[in-house]
């Protein structure tokens, strides 16, 4: 098993969890086919913050493991997301046992064992559904170098490097250009000396200012990676690739890499530059609802880039707002039911005939459920229910005639969307505004052509 970590300093939020995540992708692209040799990669967390996201298992972890999902097209569990609360917690469970016989528990070596065994052994649980066990474990390190939260987290990934041996272990450094010698310097101090320093700069960087950093750091200039603002953070995987990230890992952990073309990586190419400012055409999505969900909009966003459209999201807390002054192509309403899933309610308004069609894509509150009694009586007027539990019991998804786009989900299919592979309902949500723009098109075509016309003929149009 080779073991890749990313850790970061001077400020928090620099990036690592998109690095982490581009690394992984860089590194699966690489794979001719599922087998055991396949460089996959398992992502885990120390310690966590901010809003979550919601794994398959449930586990509500940082929003960061959502990201390594999307990029990597797998499934993790709430155990890739190692936290010091967790590990604490299976200490003193260890202790209750008297698995330490009575002996005084201690940040090190209790604490700092329980960091590196999570580690190992998570590492090896396939994460797609091949069942393959991943060749490569990518683990982020919350939080910055200096946190007193961090510092059991940093010893025990020091001990590990010696563990696992120099040839199977490798650190990337995330930090601003403005001070990469300082934080270097603080890093080797704790006992960790990074691989490789990535450094987060606006523009891409000088050969003179990676050769000074290169000096100050004790590093080779081909070791200084430049991770520069771009258009849309699905270009970082491809700025890696360009700097030769994946030949220095196959060097440095050798890796059984083979350099040809990579068609995951291609693909890649074309979603990322199918998502840059040189699209005209626009779908226009609002939220509607006091609290929207981070993994809606990425949702979206990954259906506009299949679609190659940009797209504009507008927020709104009430329906009748958007309805009588807005202009959007589609609208999407949560549910306010505690407890339940999201409900999608989708507005679509052609101006100017002020003729309203309905889109929903809706998820049932889970407190009740449809009577398998009145299936029939629902589906008479139109109410299909497309899809059934195994019993044939509880209506899981829904459809409804008449509608340009009317589907219903008991599930949260935002949270299986991925760039590359966009979540259905929501790419049929913005496939729907797409007709939308293709209607307005061709009324406005169809008026210059006609002249003035009376708006019950406009309707028929």
């Amino acid at each position: 098993m080779k073991y890749i970590l990313v850790m970061g300093g001077v400020i928090s939020g620099i990036g690592k969890g998109i690095i982490a995540s581009s690394v992984g992708t860089i590194l699966k692209s690489c794979a001719s086919q599922p087998s055991r040799s396949t460089p996959t990669s398992t992502s885990m967390q120390g310690p966590s913050r901010r809003e979550v996201f919601v794994l398959d298992d449930g586990g509500e972890v940082d929003l960061d493991l959502g990201n390594y999902e999307s990029f990597l097209d797998i499934r993790l569990t709430k155990d890739n997301n190692l936290t010091t609360g967790k590990i604490y917690q299976s200490v003193i469970n260890k202790e209750r046992r008297g698995d330490y016989l009575g002996k005084t528990v201690q940040v090190v070596p209790h604490i700092t064992d329980a960091i590196q065994d999570w580690v190992m052994h998570q590492a090896r649980v396939p994460v797609d559904d091949d069942g393959v066990e991943p060749q490569v474990c990518v683990i982020e390190l919350g939080g910055t170098v200096g946190d007193i939260e961090s510092m059991p987290f940093i010893e025990a990934f020091r001990q590990f490097q010696f563990k696992v041996k120099r040839e199977n272990f490798c650190n990337i450094h995330v930090s601003l250009v403005p001070q990469p010698s300082a934080t270097g310097e603080e890093l080797r101090g704790l006992g960790l000396s990074p691989d490789l320093i990535m450094c987060r700069c606006s523009t891409p960087l000088d050969n003179s200012v990676k050769e000074k950093i290169s000096m100050f750091c004790h590093v080779e200039p081909e070791q200084v990676i430049c991770v520069h603002d771009v258009s849309s953070i699905y270009r970082v995987p491809l700025l890696l690739e360009d700097q030769g990230v994946v030949g220095y890992f196959c060097r440095r952990l050798n890796l059984p890499i083979e350099t040809r073309p990579r068609k995951m990586l291609a693909k890649w190419k074309e979603m990322s530059d199918s998502g840059s400012d040189r699209l005209l055409e626009q779908c226009s999505i609002a939220l509607v609802g006091k609290y929207t969900k981070f993994s809606v909009i990425k949702a979206l966003e990954h259906s506009a880039l299949a679609i190659s459209h940009k797209l504009e999201v507008k927020v709104s807390e009430t329906l009748n707002t958007l309805v009588c002054g807005g202009r959007s192509d589609a609208i999407w309403l949560p549910s306010h039911h505690p407890g339940g899933c999201c409900t999608l309610l989708v507005v679509e308004e052609i101006p100017p005939d002020n003729v309203k069609r309905y889109i929903y894509v809706m998820s049932y509150y889970y407190k009740y459920h449809v009577n398998p009694e009145l299936k029939q009586h629902f589906e008479e007027k139109g109410f299909r229910f497309v899809g059934q539990d195994v019993e044939g019991e509880r209506m899981e998804v829904i459809e409804l005639d008449d509608h340009l786009y009317f589907v219903g989900v008991q599930y949260h299919p935002e949270f299986t969307s991925r760039p590359i592979k966009p979540s259905q309902p929501y790419l049929g949500l913005l496939l729907g505004g797409f007709q939308v723009i293709f209607r307005k098109a061709r009324f406005s075509v169809d008026s210059d052509q006609s002249g003035s016309s009376s708006p019950d003929s406009r309707a028929s149009n």
